[in-house]
């Protein structure tokens, strides 16, 4: 399947993270230009792609502040005549330290999460729609532990399974005027920060039992996704839930993580 975004603009949140940057280079191959968006640091990317000779400019806001990424999304839309496709990547999780019941649980860490990962999806998203138009797409990024959730985890838990439903309730809204939106849920994936939560061998080792493809996803295959999905030849799918997982969710899913 050769699916092409020849003079389409794809804006990508987070996207100088393990992901997101794979997000960036898989659709600046495929002839996007890739508005590349995160706090901060973007310069590394737009370099990365734009010397293989494809297009790419950076864009640093934080996305759980509204009048910036009102600011942001006006400023893409202005150099580049609009917005084709938004994908709400960004997203943060506690490290291991962090991960503990619910009463244990730190109020900082639930604020934050739900404030990045369900509140800048919120406002990425609906302050980017006015700048898309009939064909136009949105992919967000959430996680299978917004299906089946794991224990000690309970913000990212929440604010992933919300994203699920978010994506529903918007790609009915936004069906008549032809724009679709899609959710991905990765599982693990092997990048800087997953492997440092499972740096020890034994953890590894007990990981990869659950999964039925006995492996790690990579990046690129979220980017494949993420390609596919945002694409017309997925014309006809909206309001889809997509897991990306080795298999992890199609039975004896372990919650122990």
């Amino acid at each position: 399947m050769n699916i092409m975004f020849e003079n389409k603009t794809v804006v990508i949140t987070g996207a100088c993270g393990g992901l997101g940057s794979a997000m960036a280079k898989r659709f600046a191959a495929d002839g996007a230009r890739v508005a590349v968006c995160d706090l901060r640091g973007t310069d590394a990317i737009v370099d990365a792609i734009t010397a293989e000779g494809y297009a790419a400019r950076g864009f640093e806001f934080d996305i759980t502040d509204r009048d910036a990424v009102r600011t942001a999304m006006a400023e893409i839309a202005e150099i580049y005549g609009g917005i084709d496709v938004l994908v709400n990547n960004a997203g943060i999780n506690v490290d291991s330290e962090g991960r503990k019941h619910v009463d244990d649980f730190s109020d900082k860490w639930w604020d934050l999460i739900l404030k990045v990962d369900l509140d800048g999806t919120y406002n990425c998203t609906k302050l980017a729609i006015p700048y898309m138009h009939d064909g136009a797409s949105i992919v967000n990024i959430s996680s299978i532990v917004g299906m089946v959730p794991l224990r000690n985890q309970c913000a990212f838990t929440a604010a992933k399974a919300a994203v699920i439903n978010f994506t529903k309730a918007i790609a009915m809204e936004l069906a008549p005027r032809g724009i679709r939106a899609n959710v991905i849920c990765p599982g693990t994936i092997g990048i800087a920060i997953t492997n440092q939560l499972w740096k020890d061998d034994g953890a590894m080792t007990g990981l990869l039992s659950h999964i039925p493809m006995g492996r790690q996803g990579n990046p690129n295959e979220i980017a494949n996704a993420t390609a596919f999905l945002a694409s017309d030849a997925a014309s006809y799918i909206t309001g889809a839930v997509l897991p990306v997982d080795g298999g992890w969710t199609c039975g004896g899913y372990a919650r122990n993580f």
